[in-house]
């Protein structure tokens, strides 16, 4: 399996874009009432929280130094 990075920034994106879907399946299937324009607030609000959360993921990634290896993965660099 492959391993990669956690970007929480992605997560908060799709749960906001995930929201704004839920808000208009919920108004087609008669449960409730959504003007055209509550999408703009929901992805823009989603898309700007998404970056300020992914900014602030890539400085602690940063800082911490970079990501560990599997010790059954072997490195490029390494000989052997």
């Amino acid at each position: 399996m492959l391993r990669h990075r956690f970007q929480p920034g992605r997560l908060i994106a799709g749960l906001f874009l995930a929201a704004t879907g839920a808000v208009y399946a919920g108004d087609a299937g008669g449960l409730w009432e959504t003007p055209w324009f509550v999408a703009v607030p929901l992805v823009v609000g989603g898309l700007c929280t998404a970056g300020a959360v992914g900014v602030l993921a890539r400085s602690v990634h940063r800082r911490r130094g970079p990501a560990r290896a599997h010790p059954d993965e072997q490195r490029a660099d390494l000989p052997g």
